[in-house]
């Protein structure tokens, strides 16, 4: 029997539209077809329903962040493999005894697999960082450096610096470790973020988005070159749609806290959040906000607090969320969704001065909620920037025109419509 190898390239904002509508469904021989994702529709949601294939509400990643009601914390890009609860859809696979190897993939440190490689930094004490990645197994990123010809450079992969340049170095390490006979495993899944920063940046419509395009097809033709050539099946999908920016940012916690719900520290003349004495929050994660209200006789008035703010589509109470596939204890007592147009800002200050110093900052893990300001410079060069009208392009709602996309080179059973069957499909042909 032939060995079964398989590449899985997960393309960030790769959505159905944006893709046919520029450059067609066909590519080196693949034909692209619209892809129901989950919801909401983030890089780590997704990432953990095709690892698993299962919603949200069974493998616990209800964002990219979450509310940590023990530690009373927001825990934001977390990279725990545990975190993702549930069985692999490669457990059989790999038990059998196939290698399994990840590149780049959200909650990638400790999984079940044979080789990891992931963007690690090491945080300075007093400012800075050293930009390494992790490895597994040792000496893993220093072969594939080699190879490529170069680091990798964590400034292209997050921060005003960020470019399709990532996406050229992870397709190139990629390409190189499928022709390496000693080291390719036989299901290796790779994260491409190469649209990402440019949709966000500049949105759907913008020429930039297009040049990250044209970036992302040289990038795809290298992995399915790659891939015939060392003898495997390919899998390519995306994880959301990005959506446009048309009417701006809602600030939720500012809401919160002129109705007296979220509490703040004054340290010197910054504001920082209080979580131990707030009666009601938003953890804000692009068009999406999981509402955080840890009295359960609060949840009704800010119900109606929510109902009044221009820009909130939806709110969704633990009933409704459990009807999409997302009531877990990690989700907010509320969920909200998006206006079209619009999506959800983390700040909670008004005055430039009282901002917390991390807000001047790419500080990924200590900011209470995503920010995509850091896709830009401040008015220093050392600083991003924070005002949210600079950003065009957002992503989290699902339905109509939202639909990401996928191609593969598999003959499954049945054609998957949504994400969640896709990966059960993936896990059939592996077992099969």
């Amino acid at each position: 029997m032939t060995q079964k190898k398989l590449l899985v390239v997960q393309v960030a904002a790769l959505g159905h539209n944006f893709l046919t509508g520029e450059v067609g469904s066909e590519l080196k021989g693949l034909t692209f077809r619209p892809l129901e994702t989950v919801f909401p529709a983030l890089t780590c949601t997704a990432q953990a329903s095709f690892r698993t294939a299962l919603a949200p509400s069974e493998h616990g990643m209800v964002a990219n962040g979450f509310y940590d009601r023990d530690f009373r914390r927001v825990l934001f890009w977390e990279q725990s493999s545990a975190l993702v609860r549930g069985s692999r859809i490669w457990d059989s696979f790999r038990s059998s005894g196939n290698r399994v190897g990840m590149l780049f993939w959200q909650q990638s440190l400790g999984e079940n697999v044979d080789l990891v490689l992931s963007p690690a930094p090491i945080h300075k004490h007093h400012g800075g960082m050293i930009p390494v990645c992790y490895s597994q197994p040792e000496g893993l990123y220093e072969r594939l450096c080699a190879a490529v010809g170069r680091e990798f450079s964590l400034a292209e992969y997050w921060g005003p610096l960020a470019s399709p340049r990532a996406g050229d170095w992870i397709a190139a390490a990629a390409s190189s470790l499928l022709s390496d006979s000693e080291l390719a495993p036989e299901l290796c899944l790779i994260y491409l973020p190469t649209l990402d920063y440019d949709l966000q940046r500049a949105g759907v419509n913008d020429e930039r988005g297009l040049l990250a395009l044209e970036a992302l097809v040289g990038q795809l033709k290298l992995l399915v070159d790659a891939a015939s050539i060392g003898d495997y099946e390919t899998l390519i999908f995306g994880d959301y749609a990005m959506g446009e920016v048309t009417t701006g940012a809602v600030y939720l916690n500012r809401v919160f806290r002129e109705a007296g719900l979220m509490a703040t520290r004054r340290i010197k003349h910054m504001l920082y959040p209080d979580f131990y004495a707030s009666r009601a929050f938003a953890v804000a994660d692009h068009e999406v906000a999981h509402v955080i209200v840890p009295s359960p006789a609060d949840v009704e008035s800010v119900r109606e607090i929510l109902s009044a703010v221009e820009g909130v589509a939806e709110v969704l109470d633990r009933s409704a969320q459990a009807g999409c596939g997302l009531d877990h204890p990690r989700s907010g007592e509320l969920v909200l969704v998006a206006a079209e147009g619009a999506w959800f800002a983390y700040p909670w200050w008004k005055k430039k001065r009282e901002a917390p110093e991390y807000a001047r900052h790419v500080d990924i893990h200590n900011k209470p909620g995503f920010d995509p300001c850091e896709l830009f410079f401040g008015r220093l060069p050392t600083q991003v920037s924070t005002d949210p009208s600079r950003i065009k392009g957002s992503h989290g709602r699902v339905g109509p025109g939202r639909s990401a996309t996928w191609a593969s080179t598999c003959s499954f059973t049945q054609e998957p419509k949504t994400l969640i069957e896709l990966a059960a499909a993936v896990r059939s042909w592996l077992e099969g």
